[in-house]
């Protein structure tokens, strides 16, 4: 018997699977629409290219797997997986449907309305390879505009770029905060200019578009942090204050963590989403999907 197992043909593989959920070669040969001496040639041959035994038929009525027939059973599991994969890609490629979305989201998108949109999308189109960046400010359209993602969700600074479609899909409010032994906490509500006064947390641009400028910054005294997460975790210490989206602090506000500041400069502002596309690049049918899923929820 050769050391080195053979190539089994894909309806070898697909008779054997078959036996294995029917319980037995007349079952499958029913199945299959075989004659049972078709199927159990099959096996033989099966055996034969992989030179080990799969089916115990001698101690039981019924064909019961050996220990290297379960180990094979996993991987032609597998094997036909990928098979019925490439045939769903195949076929949603001859639809018109995206092999793969790559999408960029803004760091300030509300965690609910990614969960919900990304769970909906892989019901609906399971063959779409879907590839996930979260990023801040300029850096979303920056990625759309070189081709880096299909889609991006984004704030409307990038409104003077052209070469970008844009759909808007509602806001969130953005609102300043502070630990409660900050001293604008103590203030509140505080007189104007007292901002200024105190080092603003601000999330940095990693992009060219906007890379040199501010939004909604009043102080000139800034610690810059490219993560939301980080921006988030200094606050809570007593590090600065800074705008956060509502969602993000709302338990923080109710058990005390970090307190709303009442500033005259800035209280709360809306901060708009808008899904974007290159012009030259029109979405999809998949990515037209996720783009609807996006208003809905707006809506």
């Amino acid at each position: 018997m050769s050391a080195d197992p053979g190539t089994p043909t894909l309806d070898q593989l697909r008779a054997f699977l078959t036996v294995v959920e029917t319980g037995s070669f007349a079952g499958a040969a029913r199945k299959l629409y075989r004659a049972t001496s078709v199927v159990s040639y099959a096996i033989a041959n099966l055996e034969s290219q992989l030179g080990v035994q799969l089916f115990d038929r001698k101690t039981t009525r019924k064909p019961q797997l050996t220990q290297a027939g379960r180990t094979v059973l996993v991987e032609a599991r597998t094997v036909f997986n990928g098979v019925d994969g490439l045939r769903a890609k195949v076929k949603g490629l001859m639809q018109g449907l995206e092999a793969e979305i790559r999408l960029t989201l803004d760091v300030m998108l509300p965690a609910s309305r990614v969960a919900d949109a990304l769970k909906a999308f892989s019901l609906a189109f399971p063959t779409v390879t879907l590839r996930l960046q979260i990023e801040a400010l300029g850096a979303i359209a920056q990625s759309v505009l070189d081709g880096e993602s299909t889609l991006g969700v984004s704030s409307p600074y990038h409104t003077e770029v052209s070469g970008i479609e844009r759909i808007g899909i509602g806001s969130i409010a953005l609102i300043p905060v502070a630990s409660p032994d900050h001293p604008l906490a103590l203030g509140n509500p505080n007189p104007p200019g007292a901002a200024r006064e105190h080092v603003q947390l601000v999330l940095s641009d990693r992009s060219q578009l906007t890379r040199d400028r501010d939004y909604a910054v009043v102080s000139p005294r800034t610690w810059r942090l490219a993560d939301l997460g980080a921006k988030h975790m200094l606050l809570r210490e007593g590090i600065g204050w800074g705008n956060m989206p509502v969602d993000r602090v709302e338990d923080d506000l109710a058990s005390g963590r970090l307190v709303q500041l009442d500033l005259p400069e800035i209280r709360s502002q809306p901060y708009t989403f808008d899904v974007i596309y290159r012009t030259d690049t029109p979405p999809g049918p998949a990515a037209r999907w996720l783009i609807e899923r996006f208003v809905q929820q707006a809506s």
